[in-house]
């Protein structure tokens, strides 16, 4: 499956962003669906994932409240809707698909968009 991620921009502490992710290539509904983020100088971490119905969802503990990840089956798209952003959430932002279970390893994930980077200024 081929992951193109956008939505990505520059905007202060406090605002919202929503970010998108358009699958294409596979069902859409077969893959489990990731967030990811990577901030300079830091390891690419977790950030949030849904399973394949779109009923379970599970957030890093420094998102929970804030984000949520949605999917859109007619469009085969997912979202990762950002509220109340702040400068540690500056990061480049992935997208990731997976067969099987709901995953916050990384490793486990076959399919990476190319990422859209999120500012933040304070």
């Amino acid at each position: 499956v081929q992951l193109q991620a956008s939505g990505g921009g520059l905007v202060r502490a406090g605002d919202s962003l929503r970010l998108s992710c358009a699958a294409s290539g596979r069902t859409f509904s077969d893959y489990v669906m990731g967030w990811f983020r990577q901030a300079p100088g830091n390891e690419r971490e977790f950030v949030a994932t849904i399973d394949r119905s779109g009923t379970n969802t599970y957030y890093a503990d420094s998102v929970k409240g804030r984000f949520t990840i949605s999917r859109n089956y007619a469009k085969d798209t997912v979202y990762l809707q950002m509220h109340a952003l702040k400068p540690e959430d500056a990061a480049l932002y992935y997208c990731a698909a997976r067969r099987g279970p709901m995953s916050v390893e990384q490793s486990t994930y076959e399919f990476w968009g190319q990422g859209t980077l999120v500012t933040v200024s304070s």
